[in-house]
Parts: structure tokens; C-alpha cells; sequence
């Protein structure tokens, strides 16, 4: 469930910024999530450098999402959470995981629609060197990201992934034994995740965004940049590729399974850390849902 927020792309990491605030870890939770709409607007800022007409607009519409998304989805998240702990003492199956799975693909796609309001109005005031940079920062992440994802032997691309879905586990879970560590690479040693794949699909969404703001830079239909960057933020969301969106619903299911097996092999001790986890998260997003 939780490795949807890792997602290698910029725009769902947009929409996604106020969840990857959220899970930053429990103690640090209710600072990150008020100063979000300030922290996004300076990630964003890194991107595309913007100028004084685009400041306040911006920065407004950052504001509007955050207030929208503690009214309508943190309520919601911490509902989803009171149900995790209910199941999270006992077994689990793998069609359990993924209809948890599913509700959170959900919320995202609710934020990817209301972030295109957003969009909408910053989209057609963008200038030519704006995107120029916006292109180059491009560059400059898919670098790094080829470094992680690409670069390397089966065996050394294999240890990378594995530390980091153990790290993953652990911040939940607490220390994993080996038996489970063996567990997690028997599982990804036989995933279906083709890098290359992913990595067509992570340059087909930055053309199509570079190519959709470009067409719509001076653009004086609302309604038509609207329903455009509607359509992009779902694009990016579900791939129109039929290879890339294959290889995600594989991986699905496969990280469902893992996490069933991960699950059942807890031990009580385990279980009970990452039920205080949930109950942790829950507990600060009642709290942040019911400040004004």
C-alpha cells in the first residue's frame, strides 16, 4: 500500500505532495502537513522558477488544495487507517491488501482532479524559459534516476531494491528477521518490474506535460485548460500505455502478495508496533481534520 507514494514521476508526486508530507514519520507529522502548502510551493519553485505576477496565484492555490484536503481526504485517511488496525492483529489475504490498495488509489485520483484547478491557472502563464527549466530539471532527476534504477548489474539493482523495501518494512514492522528479509528477495527476484519499462513511461509523462503546458502557454479558455489538465493528471495517473499499465497492475498484485506474506509472518510483537504505527497516524490526522 505504501510504496504507491514512490511512484518515479513528477506530476503524481504533485498531487501526491500533501501524502508524501503526511508519511514523513509520526513525529513530524502535524508540522509537515500545516506547512505544506508552503513547502510545495518551494519544491515546485525548483522546477520552474516562478515570477512575481505568478507568485500569489500559486501560492493561493496550494492554500485551496490543503484546505480542501484537510475538510474532505483526512478525515477519510484516518477511517482507512481505524479499519487497518481492526484486521492488522491477524491474517491477512492477498484480496484483503489490495481492496486497501484500492481505496488509496482512489484518494489519489480525487487529488489529481482537484489539483487541476490549480494547474489550470498556473499552466497558461508559464513562459518559454520557464519550461526550458523545467525540461533541464527533468534532466537532471531522470540522471539520478537511471543511477538507481538502471545502472548496474541484475545483482547490484537487486540489493538497491531490496534495501529500500526493507527500510520500508522496518519503519513499520520494526527489525525484520532474516527469514523475512529472505522472504521479501525471493519475492522481488522474481518480480515482474522491467526498469526500462517504467523508464519509457517516466519520459512519455514529462514530453506530455512539456508538450500540454506549451500548447496551452496565453491560453484564455478556462474550461478548456481545465478539462486538459484534468486529462493530464489522469494520464499520469493511468498510463495510456498498455505495456507500462500491464506492468503496474502486475506489480500490484505482486506487492500485495507481499505484504500479505510479510503480514502473516509477523510476529505478535511485530504486529502490535505497526498497529501503534497506524493508530499514531490516525490519531494526528483526526487531529489536523478537526483544526480550522
Amino acid at each position: 500500500m505504501l510504496g504507491l507514494r514512490r511512484l518515479p514521476a513528477l506530476l503524481p508526486r504533485i498531487i501526491g505532495g500533501l501524502l508524501l508530507v503526511l508519511l514523513t514519520g509520526c513525529s513530524a507529522v502535524k508540522t509537515g502537513y500545516n506547512s505544506a502548502p508552503t513547502l510545495l510551493y518551494w519544491w515546485l519553485d525548483g522546477y520552474v522558477d516562478f515570477n512575481e505576477a505568478q507568485d500569489k496565484p500559486v501560492r493561493d492555490s496550494l492554500a485551496a488544495l490543503h484546505a480542501w484536503h484537510r475538510q474532505q481526504e483526512l478525515p477519510a485517511y484516518a477511517d482507512l487507517l481505524n479499519r487497518m488496525q481492526q484486521l492488522a492483529g491477524g491474517p491477512v489475504s492477498l484480496e484483503l491488501v489490495c481492496t486497501f490498495v484500492d481505496q488509496i488509489r482512489a484518494h489519489m485520483l480525487r487529488l489529481a482532479e482537484q489539483s487541476a484547478d490549480g494547474l489550470a491557472q498556473v499552466a497558461p502563464t508559464l513562459q518559454d524559459e520557464q519550461l526550458r527549466r523545467l525540461a533541464q530539471q527533468f534532466e537532471k532527476n531522470n540522471q539520478k534516476w537511471r543511477e538507481e534504477w538502471l545502472d548496474g548489474s541484475p545483482a547490484e539493482l537487486l540489493e538497491r531494491r531490496l534495501a529500500r523495501t526493507v527500510d520500508r518494512y522496518e519503519d513499520f514492522y520494526g527489525r525484520l528477521t532474516d527469514a523475512q528479509k529472505t522472504l521479501l528477495r525471493q519475492r522481488l527476484s522474481a518480480s515482474s518490474l522491467d526498469a526500462r519499462t517504467a523508464w519509457a513511461e517516466r519520459l512519455r509523462r514529462q514530453q506530455d506535460m512539456l508538450r500540454v503546458f506549451q500548447e496551452h502557454r496565453g491560453t484564455d479558455r478556462p474550461a478548456h485548460v481545465q478539462a486538459e489538465m484534468l486529462a493530464l493528471t489522469k494520464r499520469n495517473l493511468e498510463s495510456p500505455e498498455p505495456a507500462y499499465r500491464a506492468q503496474f497492475e502486475r506489480m500490484l498484485q505482486e506487492g500485495c502478495q507481499i505484504m500479505a506474506l510479510l503480514h502473516n509472518s509477523a510476529s505478535a510483537a511485530q504486529r502490535r508496533q505497526f498497529i501503534g504505527k497506524l493508530q499514531g497516524y490516525e490519531a494526528d490526522f483526526r487531529a489536523l481534520a478537526a483544526e480550522p
